[in-house]
This record gives structure tokens, C-alpha cells and sequence, in this order.
């Protein structure tokens, strides 16, 4: 029996980061061919918490009959916050801010022994603290709650108070020192969400092999949704891990190198260069490559994907001041827009539907989020495409459109959509469909065993529409991708069911979707458009199978926790769940209400 390290950080970290669901155990993993055992040692969180009494501080917060079973309270303990829940007769204390981006969990939803953010999703296990749905990595801290003489009081170090993170124990690799360097037990190729979360969900779950992940990429794994959102920022501003974190759990990360090929027979990588490494089980995790305008002129300088933080701050300093166009009203064109729109001389966008997001949001929100587009300057050219980029010495001056119209552009961004980058794929005898998909099962597994695939560049059974194979190219899911492959590959047998969930950011304001609703036929709108405070209820036949919404927060994560309980919300419901999210009745999620 092999006894590993465990190593618990000293600091909580402040980027953003961990995943998962109860106590690591005691697992058995095969690594070539050999069954060995490995034990998480437990961190003594029940008999000694706190190991420097000068970091703790005790406080009454409350009174036990203050709150009802189902209630929670934000509480101030003197040197920071907790979240006070009651439910089932118990109380439970953890961190009050969500630690993706803070957003405050007395806002969220409390449903079943997990409070759900308000803002973006992740839930939380409220005895434990840990992460059990994402986005984000890391889990809340977990404070002692006592009750003497009626009065509810709660023990926790200062420290994590003022972190309102807790980082998850991991395993170290027993000695790298060991290993061959052409080859590795498990290999990632992609250096996202998905990536990151299986190596650490790995480490998470005892698993002290070697882990290498690869990425075409020159920085470590970063907040790539940020790349739109806030577009001067720096690569360690936007770190989902230091350097130090990497160093610390084991996990290799091969930055600038490329897989070339796959040879699933003798289980090896071939990389670009030529280097070839061997795996045990694989992980493919590679994403989407942003589409390329086909017109004349595609060649010439200042016009730019974002695909890297390089990308994001040289089309900002380029921009400033500027004329911007913009091609393509997806998610990214918009977001850039926004971004933009105060900093350059003009910002126009061109796209070839007749409103924004028209198959995704409808025609109506569409429109409505248009309109706040014009009323900040931003300019519309619908229902038509770039024809020719102009250049003069070399570098872009204008943009011609099919229509006819010219606009000047001393800087491009094209947005135009994406495809999966699974090309050096094509021999491998992986399955991928006609669109270039890797097809992987409830497990994220491929056709091939030993070799997983997650994130953007796969299509997998989404649970919420009866098994159908979708491709959800957002950042919370891969999170949860990478989680499951990594499950499984130390063979938990654990099937994917999560509520797809995702958010944009646009001039201060952020719609909130959860569902997935591909092929919709209505939509049900609760609220004003013209206030951009609204409830969209996206229904296909009599099912309500997505929910969009403005300024109406958390009733997207209400709708969510509803859909992953497993409930149907009809059509004809959609007024009552309305009703009951404004009167803060939330008898849809225990099952009671009819």
C-alpha cells in the first residue's frame, strides 16, 4: 500500500479555479496492469479546524427561531461574512460569495443540501462546501455552527473568511523522478476548462500518476470568456491557476506544442515536431478554431479572431480612438462591441441575420438587445456580408458589403462562428460525425477504450432532452466534461446530467440562460423588453425547455435547479412559476406544488 503526500495549501488562492462532490475515498486504479491503492489523508476539519486559535474568531449570529427550514442569511462575524443556512432543522455555515466571481450566495437558490449562484450557476454541497456543479474551481470554506441557550453561533478562521475560497485536497505524483519523459499515464491535449478540471479532479480523487496536458497555446490555462468581456487583460490577471499551483499538484503542462496525430493502437501522441508520447488513457479536449473570412482581402493586416489574450489587447490598442467593424452578432461579436464601443471612434456590425441572436434568444430579445447596441453607438448592417477588405500600405482601411454600402475600418474582428479543431483526428478511427464532432457517451467516453473526449469539440447525451446528442460549447459544461471523464476514467462509472448553464456580459448588464433551447418554437415573454428586465421561457411543443433573463436574477438559477431535479415545467405553467419565483414560493423544487 502506497501512502501519498497530500498537501494543503497555506493560502487560498485568489484565481479561479476548483471542482467537486463529497469526501475523496479510498480507490483502486490499474496503471499498466498493476492494481494499486492509494488513501487521501483526511484534513481534521471535525476535531481540530483550526490549527492557530489567533486565527479564529466565535460570534452569535442569531437566534435559532430567526430563520425557517429552507432560509438563509448573509452573517457578519466582525472580520468577514458567512452564509447562515437552515435546512431540515439543521444549521449550516460556508462562505458567502461565490468563488467564480463573488457573486453573493444568499442571492442564489438553496434546494436539496446545495445553494446554487445566483449569477452563473455553480452549486455548492452546504454541508460540505464542496463545488458540485460549475462554473469555477474552487469550493467554499465550511464553518463550525454550534447552538447553546437558543443561540446560533458559528467558529471560523479569519482566513477564509476573507478568502471565501477553499481549495479541495490533492494528491502529489509519487515520484516524477521515476517516469519515462515520452511517456505518461494520462495524457490532455487542450489546456481549457475541460482540461484543467480533469487533471485536478484526478489529483482530487487520489490519482498519483503522471498527468501531462498539452495546449497549442503559450500561456497556462486561463478565463478564456474573458477574452471578449475584458479585453485589456493581462494572461496572470486572468490565470485560472498560478504557476505555483502546477508545480505544486504535479500536473505538466507542454505549452506551444501541437498534436499532429493520434495512434489509438500503440496508444501514442505524435506531436508536430515530431515527439511521439505514449499514454495509458487520453483526454481530448481540444475545442473549437474560429472561422476565417473567405472574401478578397482576407490576408491583409488588423484583421483579427480573439483567440488568445495577444488577440484581446492588440484589437483594444489598435481600436482606441478608431473605426471598428465588426463581422459576426454571436456571442463574441457582441461582446466585443460592447467592449469597444466607448473606447473606439465607431464601432459597426455587420451580420448576416436580420437581428442578433435570433436563433438563440429569439427575435424579440433579439431586438430588445439591438436596441441598447444602437442606443451606445453601435451601427447595424443586417442581411448582408463582407464582399472585400480594402488595405492601403498594407493595413485595413475599409470594409465593402454585398449591399454595396463601404464603411471605413482601420481594425476588424471577425466573429463569425467556429468549428471543432478535430482535423488531426480524421485517421484515428476516434468517431467524429459529419460536422466534426467527437461523439462520446453519458461518460464522455469515445468508441475507443481508454480515450475520453470533452469540452467545445464534442457532442454527448444531454439528459435534459432525453438523450439527444448535442454539441453545448460553453464554459460550464466543459468544466463539467472534464470532471466526468476524469470519474471515469478511474472507473466511477459516473454519467453526465447537468443543466446546461450560460451568461454574457454586455454595457454593465448580463443575460442569464439555462436550458437548452435548440429548436425552439415559442417563446413566452414575462416582464418588460423595453426596460430589459425580463423572463423569456423558450418551449418546444408544450415543454418549456430553456429560460433566458434580464435583471430578473436568480429565478434562471431557480429554473435551472427545477430542471435538474428532474421536473417539467409545461407551457401553461410558465405564469405560476413566474408567480411563485416574485412571491419566493419554491414548492417547484421539493416537489410539493401541484
Amino acid at each position: 500500500e502506497v501512502k501519498i503526500e497530500v498537501v494543503i495549501p497555506e493560502k487560498e488562492r485568489s484565481k479561479e479555479e476548483m471542482s467537486p462532490n463529497g469526501k475523496a475515498s479510498p480507490l483502486i486504479y490499474k496503471v499498466n496492469g498493476t492494481a494499486r491503492h492509494y488513501h487521501l489523508e483526511e484534513h481534521p476539519i471535525a476535531s481540530n479546524p483550526y490549527h492557530n486559535p489567533k486565527d479564529v474568531v466565535e460570534a452569535s449570529v442569531c437566534h435559532v427561531k430567526d430563520l425557517e427550514n429552507g432560509q438563509m442569511r448573509e452573517v457578519d462575524l466582525g472580520c468577514g461574512k458567512a452564509l447562515l443556512i437552515k435546512e431540515s432543522g439543521e444549521f449550516h455555515a460556508v462562505g458567502h460569495k461565490c468563488p467564480h466571481y463573488g457573486a453573493p450566495l444568499v442571492k442564489g437558490v438553496l434546494s436539496k443540501g446545495r445553494v446554487r449562484c445566483p449569477w452563473h450557476g455553480a452549486c455548492f454541497n452546504i454541508s460540505t462546501g464542496d463545488i458540485e456543479d460549475f462554473p469555477g474551481l474552487d469550493s467554499l470554506p465550511r464553518f463550525q455552527v454550534k447552538i447553546e441557550k437558543e443561540k446560533v453561533y458559528i467558529r471560523a478562521s479569519k482566513q477564509a473568511l476573507q478568502t471565501q475560497r477553499r481549495t479541495k485536497m490533492m494528491a502529489k505524483c509519487i515520484s516524477l523522478s521515476n517516469y519515462n519523459l515520452s511517456s505518461t499515464n494520462v495524457l490532455i491535449i487542450g489546456a481549457g476548462a475541460a482540461g484543467l478540471v480533469c487533471a485536478e479532479t484526478l489529483r482530487q480523487e487520489g490519482f498519483s500518476d503522471r498527468i501531462v496536458m498539452c495546449t497549442m497555446d503559450r500561456h497556462l490555462p486561463y478565463d478564456r470568456p474573458k477574452l471578449s468581456k475584458s479585453m485589456d487583460s493581462h494572461p496572470e490577471q486572468i490565470a485560472l491557476r498560478p504557476k505555483e499551483f502546477f508545480c505544486t499538484y504535479d500536473i505538466e503542462v507542454l505549452t506551444e506544442m501541437q498534436v499532429a496525430a493520434v495512434d489509438i493502437k500503440n496508444k501514442t501522441a505524435v506531436f508536430k515536431d515530431g515527439f511521439k508520447m505514449e499514454y495509458n488513457k487520453l483526454l481530448i479536449a481540444t475545442g473549437n478554431t474560429p472561422k476565417a473570412l473567405s472574401c478578397k482581402g482576407k490576408e491583409v493586416e488588423n484583421v483579427f479572431n480573439i483567440r488568445t489574450p495577444e488577440d484581446a489587447n492588440r484589437v483594444v490598442k489598435l481600436a482606441t480612438s478608431k473605426n471598428v467593424v465588426i463581422v459576426g452578432a454571436s456571442f463574441l461579436g457582441m461582446e466585443v462591441a460592447a467592449y469597444l464601443a466607448e473606447r473606439a471612434h465607431s464601432v459597426s456590425l455587420v451580420e448576416l441575420e436580420e437581428v442578433p441572436f435570433k436563433k438563440f434568444f429569439g427575435e424579440r430579445v433579439g431586438r430588445a438587445v439591438m436596441k441598447m447596441f444602437e442606443s451606445n453607438r453601435v451601427k447595424f448592417y443586417m442581411q448582408t456580408e463582407v464582399s472585400e477588405l480594402r488595405e492601403q500600405e498594407g493595413k485595413l482601411k475599409e470594409v465593402v458589403l454585398k449591399s454595396g454600402k463601404v464603411l471605413r475600418a482601420d481594425v476588424c474582428v471577425v466573429g463569425i462562428g467556429a468549428v471543432p479543431a478535430t482535423g488531426f483526428l480524421k485517421q484515428s478511427g476516434i468517431n467524429i460525425d459529419s460536422k466534426g464532432f467527437i461523439v462520446v457517451n453519458k461518460m464522455m467516453q469515445t468508441n475507443i477504450p481508454g480515450v475520453f473526449a470533452a469540452g467545445d469539440a464534442v457532442t454527448f447525451p444531454l439528459a435534459l432532452r432525453n438523450n439527444k446528442k448535442v454539441n453545448v460549447p460553453h464554459w460550464q459544461m466543459a468544466h463539467m466534461h472534464g470532471r466526468i471523464a476524469a470519474l471515469n476514467m478511474l472507473a466511477h462509472g459516473m454519467e453526465i446530467s447537468t443543466v446546461p448553464y450560460l451568461w454574457t456580459a454586455m454595457f454593465g448588464k448580463s443575460i442569464r440562460y439555462a436550458g437548452h433551447g435548440e429548436g425552439f418554437d415559442d417563446v413566452v415573454i414575462q416582464g418588460d423588453l423595453d426596460e430589459l428586465k425580463f423572463v423569456a421561457f423558450y418551449t418546444k411543443s408544450d415543454e418549456v425547455v430553456a429560460v433566458a433573463s434580464m435583471n430578473y436574477d436568480p429565478i434562471v438559477s431557480k429554473v435551472a435547479e427545477v430542471l435538474a431535479a428532474g421536473r417539467t415545467i409545461r407551457k401553461r405553467d410558465h405564469c405560476w412559476f413566474f408567480l411563485f419565483f416574485r412571491t419566493g414560493d419554491m414548492s417547484w423544487l421539493t416537489g410539493k406544488g401541484s
